[in-house]
């Protein structure tokens, strides 16, 4: 009979956040699947837990996935974890457990901390529905795709980011949501230096301009309130010929066109070629 998979959700900073069920859990599994086993072997350690540690994460090969498989094949119960919070929200571990799942290993929740939960339930933004955008893609049409889907939201909106470019990332909710859309940003949940601030997206994009955040980051976006009414994307030879005669490059028409109409990079590339 093959073990269990218990997911395992450890705490966000403060150690005193880790469940009496998931320092249990910790301590009898067999082994451990780890983001960081740096960053997992104070907390195994605070557990009691002796569990063999494996490293586990979105650069990890298909071998890693395989030795976790085969020892719960073998019978023995795996626990997975991820540097803070709950795995598997925006953590490469959700391989694992569609992996176990497809073998019919039982998979088990452990819940706790999840920096979702905890940044809205601060924030003093509406969090009955809310769309978690995770992290957004660094640049291009895709982050643009994001950017507009948080705008247009008539829910509350959930981003993770890093520091070092929470204030590039206030600053393009402001462009493309107006400067006085209520944001809030929390950092170091549940840690010394917890610290969320609210305000509207030009208050709080000037702040961190000025006082650069430390620490992991979420930003919750209010919603417009509203339901989107949804455009008919305009037709692609008429917007082409549009851009060109505006002087844009057959490059950034193209471009434009995927991001506007829908229709794939190299679909959009030929049309414009063909004009």
């Amino acid at each position: 009979m093959a073990g269990t998979l218990y997911v395992v959700a450890t705490p966000l900073g403060n150690l005193g956040d880790l469940s009496p069920r998931a320092a249990d859990t910790l301590k009898r599994v067999a082994a451990v699947a780890a983001e960081d086993t740096r960053h997992s072997k104070p907390l195994l350690h605070h557990a009691g837990s002796h569990a063999e540690l494996i490293s586990f994460h979105e650069h990890s090969s298909d071998r890693a996935l395989a030795r976790i498989l085969r020892i719960l094949a073998e019978g023995r119960d795996v626990a997975l974890i991820t540097d803070a919070g709950t795995p598997a929200i925006s953590d490469p571990g959700v391989a694992l457990v569609a992996a176990a799942r497809e073998r019919a290993i039982q998979v088990v929740t452990i819940p706790g901390p999840n920096a979702v939960a905890a940044s809205v339930s601060v924030s003093g933004i509406p969090g009955d529905r809310y769309l978690f955008l995770g992290f957004l893609p660094r640049k291009g049409s895709d982050r643009r795709r994001f950017l507009l889907t948080a705008a247009h939201s008539e829910w509350t909106v959930v981003i993770f980011e890093a520091p070092n470019r929470i204030t590039q990332l206030l600053a393009d909710l402001a462009e493309v949501c107006g400067p006085e859309r209520l944001v809030a940003v929390s950092r170091e949940l549940t840690k010394v230096f917890e610290e969320t601030r609210a305000g509207t997206l030009q208050e709080l994009s000037d702040h961190y301009a000025e006082a650069p955040a430390r620490g992991e980051v979420t930003v919750v976006l209010s919603g417009t309130g509203k339901q989107r009414v949804e455009e008919q994307a305009p037709d692609p030879t008429a917007r082409a010929k549009t851009l060109l005669g505006e002087g844009l490059s057959r490059k950034d028409v193209a471009d434009r066109l995927a991001e506007e109409t829908g229709i794939s990079r190299n679909t959009a590339y030929k049309l414009v070629n063909e004009l």
